[in-house]
This record gives C-alpha cells, sequence and structure tokens, in this order.
C-alpha cells in the first residue's frame, strides 16, 4: 500500500528532526505511525503505552523538538523536486522490503535521485566496499568486479567514496550497468567534490540515495550509520581492500548481523591495506574467500543455478590418455631406458598390453625407442590431433 501524502510529509519531517537509525523514533513509528511519531516530537501527544521513552529518550525529544522548530519540510520537499528527486516511503513499489530486516533502524524514509527503480535494482544486488586510500591494486579488482557484475544483470551498491566504492560504480557503469550510491550527506550535495563526475554520469544510469533531506552535510556518525543500509540492500557485500580499523568492517559487521553473505578478496599477505580482509577470512565464522564474479554469484545466486565453475589448471597432453596407456608411460624411468617386461611389472598389467601401448605412446611422440630400450623423448612432442 502506497504511503500517503500526509505520511510521506511525516516521513520527511522526521528526517529532518532525528538522525537515521534512532531506534527510539523507529519504535515510535511502529507503534502510532509516522503521523502519530510526529505528534508526539511536536508535543501534541504522548508518547505511547508500551514505547519506554527514559532519560535519554526525553533528551533525544528535546533535541528533536527544537530541530522542528528550525526544519522546513515543504522546502526540503521541493528542492528533491526542483532536482528531479523523489522520496520512497515504506509501502511504496519502489521501497526494498529488505531494509524491514533493520527492524526500530529501519530508515524512516528515502530521498532519491537518478532514473533506476530501487527496488528492482537491489533484488540482485552486491555491495562492493573498502579503503579509500586503495593500493593499486585494489582499485583494480573492484572496478572489474563492478564491471563483470554488471555484466552479470546484478547491481552493484556503495558508498560514493573515494578508493574502492568509486572504482566499483565505475566499473559498473563503464559496463552499461546499474550502480546505487548510498550518501551520508543530502542527495543535493557531492560529496566527496573529487566524484562529481561519477556521481552526475550515475544520475543519467543509476540511483543515488540518501536518509537525510536536502542539504544535509556529512559527518563521521552518518558515514557508519548509514553503512547499515548498504548491507540490508544487497544480498550480499564484498570487502575488496581494508586496513583493520576501515569503515568496510563496519559494513561488513552489518552485513553479518543481518545474516547477508559476507565476503572478502584477499591480498598480498603484508598489505596493511589487506589486513582487515585477512582478519574477517580468519575469524568464526569466516567470510567467504571470493578472487572472481563467479564465486561470487555462487554465493548470492540462485541454488543450483549460479555455480562459479572448479577451478583447473592446463590440460597437458597426457591427461587426454586413457588410464592403462597413462599407467604404461607413468611406469618409464625419469633417466635412462627400460625393456617392455620392466615396464608391464611397473606399470601392473601384462607384456602384451604394454608391448601395445608403448607403440601407441611412440606414434604419439611421448616416448622413442632405443638401444637399452624404451625412454622418454626429451621435448616430447605434441600428439598429432589428424587420425
Amino acid at each position: 500500500m502506497t504511503a500517503s501524502d500526509e505520511e510521506r510529509f511525516a516521513r520527511a519531517a522526521l528526517c529532518a528532526v532525528a538522525e537515521p537509525g534512532e531506534a527510539l523514533l523507529g519504535r515510535l513509528i511502529a507503534r502510532v505511525g509516522p503521523c502519530g511519531a510526529l505528534a508526539v516530537v511536536r508535543g501534541e501527544e504522548p508518547p505511547p503505552d508500551g514505547v519506554v521513552i527514559g532519560d535519554g529518550g526525553h533528551r533525544r525529544l528535546t533535541a528533536w523538538r527544537a530541530r522542528l522548530r528550525a526544519a522546513d519540510t515543504d522546502a526540503d520537499l521541493a528542492v528533491c523536486e526542483r532536482l528531479g528527486g523523489r522520496i520512497v516511503c515504506p509501502g511504496d513499489p519502489e521501497w526494498p522490503v529488505t531494509l524491514d530486516d533493520l527492524g526500530d533502524r529501519r530508515p524512516y524514509a528515502l530521498w532519491l535521485r537518478g532514473p533506476a527503480d530501487l527496488r528492482y535494482a537491489c533484488l540482485r544486488s552486491v555491495a562492493i566496499v573498502g579503503a579509500r586510500a586503495a593500493s593499486p591494486y585494489g582499485l583494480r579488482i573492484a572496478a572489474e568486479l563492478g564491471a563483470e557484475l554488471a555484466d552479470a544483470g546484478w547491481s552493484v551498491v556503495s558508498g560514493g567514496a573515494l578508493g574502492i566504492d568509486a572504482a566499483a560504480h565505475r566499473g559498473a557503469l563503464a559496463a552499461d550497468g546499474q550502480t546505487v550510491a548510498v550518501f551520508a550527506n543530502g542527495v543535493d550535495r557531492f560529496y566527496p567534490p573529487r566524484n562529481e563526475a561519477l556521481f552526475v554520469e550515475m544520475l543519467h544510469q543509476g540511483l543515488l540515495v540518501s536518509e537525510s533531506p536536502p542539504g544535509t552535510d556529512p559527518s563521521r556518525p552518518r558515514f557508519l550509520v548509514r553503512n547499515r543500509v548498504i548491507a540490508a540492500l544487497t544480498k550480499g557485500t564484498v570487502v575488496v581492500e581494508a586496513a583493520v580499523r576501515s569503515g568496510a568492517l563496519n559494513t561488513a559487521a552489518h552485513a553479518r548481523d543481518l545474516g547477508r553473505v559476507l565476503m572478502a578478496v584477499p591480498g598480498p599477505v603484508g598489505s596493511r591495506s589487506s589486513a582487515g580482509c585477512h582478519r574477517l577470512l580468519r575469524e568464526v565464522p569466516p567470510a567467504r574467500c571470493v578472487t572472481a564474479v563467479a564465486e561470487i554469484l555462487e554465493e548470492v545466486g540462485r541454488i543450483g543455478t549460479d555455480l562459479a565453475p572448479v577451478p583447473r589448471g592446463p590440460v597437458l597432453p597426457r591427461d587426454m590418455l586413457d588410464p592403462v596407456t597413462r599407467a604404461v608411460l607413468e611406469a618409464l624411468p625419469a633417466r635412462g631406458a627400460a625393456g617392455p617386461a620392466q615396464i608391464a611389472v611397473k606399470a601392473g598389467v601384462d607384456l602384451t598390453t604394454a608391448s601395445g601401448r608403448l607403440g601407441q605412446l611412440s606414434a604419439a611422440g611421448f616416448i622413442e625407442r632405443t638401444t637399452g630400450g624404451w625412454r622418454l623423448r626429451r621435448r616430447p612432442a605434441q600428439p598429432d590431433p589428424t587420425p
């Protein structure tokens, strides 16, 4: 059921008065709805029975009431509309129901800019996160994963930050795929400024998403709080590169708490930029080690359908031999030569079989006859593929 205009306005106002993810406000909304929660914030209604306020809650209500007096929700909605954006609320067709897994810390509403449908884009989506001060290795891996996920029809969700986030977004865009950036500020402000060109491109092909109304500046707490949204929107989170004190590990913790698939890309063993990834791989339960998109899709895709192929080494000519012929070949000494009878005993076959297979191996270029018996060719020729 689509949110009414009154509910939409109330949720927009609540976005302006409270920080994202306030569990107390989430409980109020769950108990009396967004309009009732706004009435409680205004002081028009008492807190409902069953919602414990406490001293900390009263302080929050006082702070929210002060912010509400300074807020201009009509102006926020007008700015959003002027930018071609929209506000999406629980109950709207575009609302991703996976956000409901956040419980009391579910977003009050989301402010969006961009042509993609958020709910549809997130049905098959993967979060790619990592360090801002990424290495060339990490940037390359993030861009490749983003592009290959897009080629496979999956959306890439990240935080729009410098480093791994931006590389993953750019990779998806380069493959003409959909990508979603979750901001810690209003969607009217491009932060960091160095990614402005990236965000402009996403306005034509992806989505910019925020829990905060236009005009909101980023802050460190908001970066950490928005990470829960990145984790909740997606089927799984891939940490490409992260130091031991990286914000990406905060996103990883949210993914694990929400029951999403947590994956990590290994890096060089001595790299500080990958120390956080290696820690995730050693924890209990460990993150899944992934090195390619096929492995990511095996973790987040459909059971029995999106299976990664088993890694195999190069196929050698001797791999094409039948078991008996291979046994005869393996029976030849590494140095020197041996007679047919000696080879037959070592291979565990009779003399007639050994003699026949030795002839086949000679014709195929694996061995050669000498005065002392059969020996391996120094440089085996490739078998002739023609009959």
